[in-house]
């Protein structure tokens, strides 16, 4: 898998923008990729030393398609990945996002 590929997007919540202060920083990942291929993924973009990576398989939701009566769709599974960071590093992509300086 090329790196350029593992790394779908940022995920910026209440309590993953509070895991950054921790040096944890969360993202949606490609369904395929390993810890492995995001530790290096990360490494390569942000210029940090990755310590550790956690993954969680992330259930899709169930909606109700309107119009249908009682239809219902599931959207797709999907997978987040959860990186520390060495000490004393920061990603500033997410610093930019949340307006701190």
């Amino acid at each position: 898998m090329r790196l350029g590929n593992v790394i779908e997007k940022p995920i910026l919540t209440e309590k993953s923008v509070g895991l950054t202060e921790a040096g944890r920083y969360t993202f949606k990942v490609n369904k395929a990729a390993s810890k492995g291929s995001v530790a290096s993924a990360v490494r390569e973009t942000f210029g940090v030393d990755v310590v550790d990576v956690k993954i969680l398989l992330m259930p899709g939701k169930t909606k109700r398609v309107r119009g249908s009566g009682n239809s219902f769709t599931k959207t797709p599974n999907w997978k987040k990945a959860v990186v520390r960071i060495k000490p004393g590093q920061k990603i500033d992509l997410f610093t930019k996002l949340m307006g701190e300086k």
